[in-house]
């Protein structure tokens, strides 16, 4: 018998005689005999079974195959089959799409261009949403055919807005995805747009910045490119563009800018126009010559790129002459005291994003924060009390609501636009002694209660200064708690707390409390542009202890935030001037309420700070009807020993707080009808107690803080007297009436410091503004730093002197903001 194989069945099989199994390909699972013949697999015979008739013969099966025999895919064909099914996706997905677009396509309809409502006017409402204060947006528009267009003008508008215009489908498709991108990452959303897309945004859409607004409009712009010539388009958007100061439409604009019907543009002026497209208000040649050049000069640029303007063109160009601003320019903004409102409300939208044309002619409903009664309470009190007065004097009112912001009465003088229009609400001016709070705060949060004593003997040498520091009048004490010596506004105590808790801190603190920028902003080329907020200007930023008596200037609207953060226990809610804005159907598109507000001082101080605030209304003579309850502080600036230039009366209850101002133009004397010196307790406090009385009559009393919550002297203090003083010589308390007549105060020109030398600028007559002994910042007012002879506030009653250098008399004084 020969040798069986290893693998061939034992017994005899029940099936057909097995034919050998084919020889297996090099590498293949099987293993090899000696002789080099593969060996067959007999497992269905080794267990004895017989494979069914008909069944597949048992073949070699690779090693590591699927069961049953079949084949495992390999990781390329597994890839190529995921790939397969995400490509069909794809295809899915694309034609879904564009059966969508298609449908959409075919539904979307364009209106008619003749049918577009053009330039809806914009209303501006008191609070209560139906008072109207303004209607803004007296339109000046007259269409043209394209023909009565210039081409260098339309040349000049295709290269500064969309040079492939002839050639592109209506949609650009780089702008569209570089708008989403800008949406996904919080990017801006503008840019990028057609003639076509903006006509469509312009004529038949809102302004509104979303992805269903950009959708609508892709559909439109195609479909109107579609359905309309490229001329008819640029007929339509012509007519149609918003160019600033009223104007509608080109040829309203070549009327308004230069004088000529839109025919004899030429392709210079027709750049200037070119370039208002973008932003009207921000490139009026008026409002911004450098910035509005540099732009005229690429579109001149572009327009030899495309062959429309020759180079030796381009290098005889000269910015063409701008015709000066209409008087109508204002567009609807009252002339009377409203109309600063209403600036400050377009203001404050523009700086949220809302555009020019938007604002003045997008049919938008502005809701402001400013309550018809109280505004009214606060011009009839500048009036009434400034009767038979001199008209050299100005005045501004601020009062604003420490929960919340709003602001609630805004009065920066009588003419709102138009010429001779200043806001005096924002005039950088010397505070004086209404500084004194916000270096009481600072000691406060060092851990220096307010019954602590301080010497408030006068007259007083420090370090950093080389002249003496005077209270007014004579005034003198020794060892006065805090709460008394800002009674009396003693110069010598807050100076020198001025210097014991740091003149940098001090300014940190009211910085915190006012929510005043870090550096003033550029406005009227004055010298404290760009200048560091409540230093000595071109000092490189530094304080001196002179912030204790007000010698770095404010707004009256900072004053008024200010002190409405130390009612609101220390959380300070930024002014705001707009509460809503709805568009024609009511649809709300901006919802302003208070802001969250930020604790920018610990409750403990803003409570002790009110607490030792309580007694000066009583003690200036201007306390409230009832005996309301009401924290106050005077100020007043001198000119010099004798006369002062500001005067301030700055005060507030838990829900109103309300800064006054007066001064004048030039930095003179401000006197009244008798000829006396006007002090912050006199006129200034006389409008203030009158309009605090007339808003709050009939309101809730609220009660301010009886008792401080901050103890003990971290500081250099000095030891209670041993003995009481004199009547004459010692302040009321908080909760008593003086005996004595208030001394007064004033800031007056003191020597300079060792930190601020003296200008020795000399004043020019007028009209030009320059600067003035003293007057470092440009605005006419004496920069202190301790600059000047004598640092006395005589002047608003509360016996304060803080020093100024003296301005020449009938210097003019330079209104900034």
């Amino acid at each position: 018998m020969p040798p069986h194989d290893e693998t061939s069945p034992v017994g005899p099989s029940g099936g057909p005689p097995r034919r050998p199994p084919a020889a297996r390909a090099p590498g293949s699972g099987g293993a090899r005999r000696p002789s080099g013949g593969t060996r067959g697999r007999t497992t269905s015979a080794r267990d004895g079974g017989s494979r069914p008739g008909g069944s597949r013969p048992t073949g070699a099966r690779p090693a590591g195959g699927a069961p049953g025999g079949k084949k495992a895919r390999t990781k390329k064909q597994r890839r190529r089959r995921r790939l397969k099914v995400l490509l069909g996706l794809v295809v899915g997905m694309f034609v879904l799409l564009g059966v969508f677009v298609g449908v959409v396509y075919a539904t979307t309809e364009v209106p008619d261009p003749s049918s577009v409502q053009n330039a809806q006017t914009t209303v501006v409402y008191y609070a209560d949403g139906t008072t109207e204060m303004a209607r803004l947006g007296d339109t000046n528009r007259t269409n043209v055919e394209l023909a009565q267009v210039s081409e260098p003008a339309r040349n000049a508008i295709l290269a500064a807005e969309n040079r492939n215009f002839y050639s592109d489908p209506g949609i650009s498709f780089t702008g569209i995805v570089r708008a989403a991108w800008n949406n996904l990452t919080g990017g801006s959303t503008q840019g990028g747009s057609t003639i076509t897309q903006q006509y469509v945004k312009n004529a038949f859409l809102s302004s509104e910045q979303t992805f269903s607004r950009k959708f609508q409009e892709l559909f439109l712009a195609v479909k109107l490119d579609n359905e309309y010539s490229k001329d008819d388009i640029l007929e339509n958007y012509l007519n149609t563009i918003y160019f600033g100061r009223g104007a509608y439409g080109i040829e309203a604009a070549a009327n308004t800018f230069f004088g000529v019907p839109a025919a004899q543009l030429t392709p210079q002026q027709g750049a200037v126009l070119a370039v208002l497209v973008r932003s009207p208000s921000s490139y009026d040649p008026e409002n911004n010559p450098e910035g509005a050049q540099d732009r005229w000069g690429l579109v001149l640029d572009a327009m030899v790129e495309e062959g429309w303007m020759t180079q030796a063109e381009r290098d005889a160009s000269v910015y063409p002459p701008i015709a000066p601003r209409p008087e109508s320019s204002a567009l609807g903004i009252p002339t009377g005291p409203e109309g600063l409102v209403v600036s400050q409300a377009i203001d404050e939208l523009e700086a949220r994003g809302y555009s020019d044309e938007q604002i003045r002619a997008g049919g938008l409903r502005i809701t402001t924060t400013v309550d018809k009664a109280t505004q009214d309470a606060a011009r009839a009190s500048v009036l009434e009390v400034m009767e038979g007065e001199p008209a050299n004097l100005r005045q501004a009112l601020v009062a604003v609501d420490p929960r919340t912001g709003a602001v609630r009465a805004y009065y920066g003088g009588e003419i709102g636009a138009g010429e001779g229009a200043v806001d005096y609400a924002q005039t950088r001016r010397q505070p004086g002694s209404s500084m004194k709070p916000y270096v009481l705060a600072t000691a406060l949060d060092q851990g220096i209660g307010v019954n602590s004593r301080r010497d408030g003997s006068s007259p007083q040498e420090f370090p950093d200064r080389e002249a003496p520091v005077r209270n007014s009048g004579g005034a003198s004490c020794a060892a006065c708690t805090l709460v008394e010596a800002m009674t009396r506004s003693l110069n010598t105590t807050f100076y020198g707390l001025a210097y014991e808790v740091g003149p940098e801190n001090v300014r940190a603190t009211a910085l915190a409390a006012t929510g005043m920028p870090e550096t003033w902003p550029a406005t009227t080329g004055g010298l404290l542009d760009d200048q560091p907020t409540l230093t000595a200007p071109n000092s490189g930023g530094v304080t001196g202890s002179s912030i204790g008596i007000g010698e770095y200037e404010m707004r009256p609207i900072d004053q008024a935030v200010g002190f409405a953060t130390f009612a609101n226990g220390g959380v300070r809610h930024n002014a705001h001037f707009v509460a809503r804005v709805t568009d024609t159907t009511g649809a709300v598109l901006l919802e302003s309420g208070a802001d969250a507000g930020e604790q920018v001082l610990s409750a403990d101080v803003a409570n002790d700070t009110t607490f030792a605030l309580e007694g000066v209304a009583q003690y200036s003579r201007r306390s409230l009807d009832g005996g309301r309850e009401v924290a106050a502080k005077t100020g007043t600036q001198g000119i010099d020993a004798d006369d002062n230039s500001d005067a301030w009366m700055v005060g507030y209850t838990p829900s109103l707080s309300t800064a006054v101002w007066m001064g004048s133009d030039r930095y003179e004397p401000i006197r009244n009808s008798d000829g006396a010196i006007i002090y912050g307790s006199g006129l200034p406090g006389a409008i203030w107690q009158q309009f605090m009385d007339t808003v709050l009559a009939g309101t809730p009393e609220e009660d301010l803080p009886n008792s401080p919550k901050i103890r003990g002297d971290t500081g250099e203090g000095v030891p209670a007297p041993v003995t009481t003083a004199p009547p004459t010589q010692s302040a009321p308390t908080t909760q008593s009436a003086p005996t004595t007549q208030p001394a007064p105060e004033t800031t007056t020109p003191s020597a300079p410091t060792t930190t601020t030398p003296p200008t020795t600028t000399q004043p020019v007559p007028q009209p030009q503004p320059q600067p003035v002994p003293g007057d470092t910042d440009g605005d006419g007012v004496p920069d202190l730093g301790g600059q000047g002879p004598g640092n006395g506030d005589q002047g608003d009653g509360d016996g304060e002197q803080n020093g100024s250098p003296a301005p020449a008399p009938g210097q003019v004084a330079q209104p900034t903001g």
